[in-house]
């Protein structure tokens, strides 16, 4: 699991608070929703994380 205080907010969140929250594992990245800090965290392999966000990089963006 991850130790307290290593989760972090996207600098893009918006400001109501409607976000994820993201936070580096031993085994890659952990995600959960910064509204329900104490709720379900989902995980994922440091190479699969990767290339989720190369393909947000490489879209269009929403729409």
């Amino acid at each position: 699991m991850v130790a307290e205080g290593r989760w972090r907010t996207s600098t893009r969140s918006a400001a109501n608070g409607a976000c994820v929250e993201v936070a580096g594992t031993e085994h890659g990245i952990a995600v959960r929703d910064s509204k329900d800090p104490d709720g379900p965290v989902l995980q994922f392999r440091a190479e699969a994380w990767q290339r989720f966000v190369d393909s947000l990089r490489a879209s269009d963006g929403p729409g």
